[in-house]
């Protein structure tokens, strides 16, 4: 009889552990199927990111950088490579037809998948403003430090000088003036830079070409007739010694048409009489 039932329990256990062998089959079974539809969906997805996305939809694209202009203005300018597929978008040429454009600087442009592309301009900052002929009439540049005319798209600063003088009748936009003028701009910017506003007293800055590529430079301020003397170095000191020098000028004499700089010294001179020279300290 003890004989029968030890049979018996063996029997039990013998089929209860394959019982629990299919069980632990089947789970395994279902985790590789899952594991196996999960790849293909994985891989799936990763073909349509990489592949169908790229070579379907068109480029969306990002603008950071801009001021003067608008996206609708720079959309306009890539338009030939802007409607174009992700993989057929060419970053070179995007950024040679954005920097045909006069008023930017540089340009930095970056492809990301599956169809982002985004575009940082450097937009030109101007320093002054100057005028050229176009097609016989005369308009209204913008300059920046490094002597490149474009037009403004803004409204104009009135806190940029006006420079006269230069020959740049026939420079284009997206042109450079002579290189000898340049360091005039890059003083401006400088002088711009400080925290007084000194060419919100200047209306106009001339410059008078001299022998041997020199120039001296005329400044007629905004509040008086005077117009000042002064050579080609313009300085954060020689602008306070100017309008020191008017004050001080004017106190003596109202009817003062032209005061000189130039050689340390002031000397000023009268629409009827010879030049009157003043002795005397009047730097800070």
């Amino acid at each position: 009889m003890s004989d029968f039932v030890i049979q018996g329990f063996e029997g039990f256990e013998a089929h209860g552990s394959r019982k629990r062998r299919a069980i632990s089959e089947s789970k395994m079974n279902a985790v590789k199927i899952f594991a196996a539809i999960f790849s293909i969906l994985l891989l799936c997805e990763l073909c349509v990111y990489f592949f169908v996305i790229p070579c379907l939809d068109k480029v969306e694209i990002s603008w950071g950088g801009l001021s003067l202009y608008s996206k609708e203005n720079m959309n306009g300018v890539i338009s030939s490579c802007a409607n174009k597929k992700f993989m057929n978008f060419s970053a070179s040429e995007a950024k040679s037809l954005l920097l045909s454009v006069p008023g930017i600087e540089s340009v930095k442009v970056t492809k990301r998948f599956p169809n982002k592309v985004y575009i940082t301009v450097n937009e030109r900052k101007p320093v002054a403003i100057m005028t050229t002929s176009n097609n016989g009439h005369t308009v209204s540049v913008e300059i920046d430090k490094n002597g490149v005319l474009f037009s403004g798209t803004g409204k104009p600063d009135l806190s940029l000088p006006l420079i006269s003088g230069i020959p740049v009748e026939n420079i284009p936009e997206g042109m450079r003036i002579p290189q000898k003028y340049r360091v005039l701009l890059e003083q401006i910017d400088f002088i711009r830079s400080r925290p007084q506003n000194y060419f919100a007293a200047i209306s106009e800055i001339h410059v008078i070409p001299k022998e041997y590529g020199n120039y001296e430079l005329i400044l007629y301020p905004i509040h008086s007739r005077t117009r000042i003397l002064t050579g080609r170095q313009l300085k954060e000191e020689d602008l306070q010694y100017m309008l020191v020098a008017l004050d001080v000028v004017n106190a003596r004499e109202p009817n003062v048409e032209e005061i000189d700089l130039r050689y340390g010294s002031i000397t000023y001179r009268t629409k009827s009489e010879s030049p009157h020279q003043m002795t005397g300290e009047f730097r800070e």
